[in-house]
């Protein structure tokens, strides 16, 4: 794909908070349980994490604050493969780390996240903070409207990064990613429609399209008005059932060069944990476009990471290539299968 460079020293670099994941086990409620297992996740962490996975070389721009808490995380991105070279450390007075709570629901209890994240330290991260060589370093910058949502401040030096990574000739990968508890509709609505004709890769779900931006249309001539009225290169829609808390249909469409292209759904995966599955999914196609698969390639990784995602615990996905292309040539196969891999 011409639209991305053929090299540079890192094939991904994403930007955003990475925050504290706290989760009572054995699916309890919060309002119930004694105890909290502790984790790490963020949207665009759980990108550059996923395919740095798979074998491509990643790093996360985002600020953590100095102290345990933020020592933790950033082993967590090592552990995930993802290079630290741009972590900015926040030793102020006010330093603190952004936390969630996830509790995982059964049929007819919903799954559930409450947020503890105000003022954490990412949300002053500054553009005169991040290294200007960084602008040279990398053949996409993914990001999503989580970081334009999080304040004024982090909000400018995201729209900055957006800005002198598309100047240098960097593909930019978007994920709308919308979240109603932090921002309403119009104001998304208007602020990433700004951004959306510097945007190479969209990933956008069809609720969100009709909802939040408004579109109209059969969902293929919705996702086709991204490229006409915007430009976007290729566009990305995931295609999620959910027949339980615990049982979900899983696919995608993806619109490039004037074609749509889908595969059959993953039937009943069987779900141990959703949180980060979409973020897999982007993963999964960052990794087949930069490994310079076909568009039909990235489509498969994505559906596969994302669905092999949904049965591990946590938002990272750590699923390695070899891991996702025997997926897949399972998921293409007739006939009896094998149960078990040895």
């Amino acid at each position: 794909m011409n639209f991305i460079k053929p090299i540079a020293e890192f094939d991904l670099i994403s930007f955003g908070e990475v925050m504290l994941r706290l989760s009572p086990p054995d699916k309890e409620k919060i309002s119930q349980s004694e105890v909290f297992e502790k984790n790490c996740g963020g949207s665009e962490f759980n990108v550059a994490s996923g395919a740095a996975n798979l074998g491509i070389r990643s790093a996360i721009v985002t600020k953590l604050p100095k102290n345990k808490l933020g020592h933790f995380i950033a082993r967590r991105i090592r552990y995930g493969t993802v290079s630290d070279d741009y972590v900015v450390w926040d030793d102020s007075d006010t330093k603190r780390l952004g936390i969630y709570y996830y509790e995982s629901g059964v049929y007819p209890r919903k799954s559930a996240v409450v947020y503890d994240r105000a003022a954490s330290s990412v949300c002053s991260l500054e553009h005169s903070e991040i290294p200007d060589d960084i602008y040279e370093k990398t053949r996409i910058f993914h990001i999503s409207s989580i970081s334009l949502a999080l304040g004024d401040k982090l909000r400018q030096t995201a729209i900055e990064m957006i800005k002198k990574m598309k100047n240098s000739g960097v593909a930019i990968s978007f994920d709308v990613n919308y979240r109603a508890a932090l921002w309403s509709e119009q104001e998304a609505r208007e602020l990433i429609t700004t951004i959306l004709p510097m945007v190479d890769l969209l990933f956008v779900s069809e609720e969100t399209s009709r909802r939040m931006m408004q579109k109209q249309g059969t969902l293929d001539e919705i996702m086709k008005s991204y490229a006409d009225e915007y430009g976007c290169k290729i566009v990305a829609t995931t295609r999620r059932e959910v027949v339980s808390p615990t049982k979900h249909n899983f696919g995608s469409r993806v619109y490039f060069d004037g074609k749509f292209y889908e595969e059959p759904h993953y039937k009943n995966i069987e779900v141990i944990d959703r949180v980060g599955s979409g973020d897999a999914y982007v993963a999964g196609v960052l990794y087949g476009i930069l490994s310079g698969g076909s568009i039909e390639d990235a489509m498969a990784y994505g559906n596969a990471l994302s669905a092999i995602k949904n049965t591990v615990s946590g938002d990272m996905s750590i699923s390695s290539i070899e891991e996702v292309e025997s997926v897949i040539e399972s998921h293409r196969a007739t006939g009896i299968q094998d149960e078990m891999v040895r």
